[in-house]
């Protein structure tokens, strides 16, 4: 392990799997606490909504896998508290936060274009939540061709190719393990609040007209705020909507 490593959390450095989220489902039961999964290519890997998630080689691509065994209502909270993370180890990289921003629900953006995406998933046992996996996605190399992503989706970039940096999967990981520790020490001992805080303070597109799309209707208007329950807020013309999840364009 390296020196700093957040003491207590394990690390697992696969060359291949078929998606780091399916491995941390499979070793789940057998995990003594919270781990890093990071693998070197992923050959089935995907994003939100099923998607598949391109990921040329050079990329990161990590799940970190965690026991719950309490307050498992707010769990998905913690998309917020590993995009801050994520915000924290490029910024370490760059040397300056300014180009980088988030975009809710769980993507990081750099130059405006998406750097990073981040997917949770949970992991039940007898019936109950016993576990959480947040799949961290990087484009430290290279960027999927914008034909590979969704019609209107913001345009893929790298790490690489928007700051000249060159950094390896490996070191990444050491880095963005370190600052989601720091973030998820302040979520457990001070709540949502102040993350909720640090996340608006760099959020992308605030105060001003967003369209969040939902399985069944699209909706614009004004993106007023994040709510404690982590819910989008906009303001539209039939007055405020508080959205749980959709996808956002701009």
């Amino acid at each position: 392990m390296p020196t700093d490593w957040p003491v207590g959390v394990g690390r697992i450095v696969l060359l291949r799997t078929d998606s780091t989220l399916s491995e941390a489902a499979r070793i789940f039961p057998t995990l003594p606490g919270p781990t890093w999964i990071l693998a070197h290519e992923q050959t089935a890997a995907r994003g939100r909504r099923g998607r598949a998630w391109k990921m040329p080689r050079g990329n990161f691509a990590a799940t970190y896998v965690m026991p719950l065994s309490s307050d498992t209502e707010r769990a998905a909270l913690r998309s917020f508290v590993m995009a801050l993370a994520l915000f924290d180890a490029v910024a370490s990289i760059t040397g300056r936060p300014a180009g980088l921003s988030l975009k809710w629900p769980n993507d990081v953006l750099l130059n405006g274009g998406k750097l990073a995406g981040i997917l949770l998933e949970s992991h039940a046992e007898r019936g109950r939540i016993a576990g959480l996996s947040i799949g961290v996605g990087v484009n430290l190399a290279a960027a999927p061709d914008g034909h590979e992503v969704e019609a209107g989706a913001l345009r893929p970039v790298s790490l690489a190719g928007e700051a000249g940096a060159d950094v390896t999967p490996e070191d990444f990981l050491d880095l963005l393990a370190a600052a989601y520790a720091v973030r998820e020490a302040s979520f457990v001992t001070y709540g949502f609040a102040p993350i909720r805080e640090a996340w608006l303070q760099d959020a992308a597109k605030l105060g001003e007209v967003i369209t969040a799309r939902l399985a069944k209707e699209e909706i614009t208007g004004t993106f007023e705020t994040v709510d404690e329950n982590g819910y989008l807020v906009l303001t539209t013309p039939k007055g405020r909507r508080r959205i749980a999840a959709a996808d956002v364009f701009f």
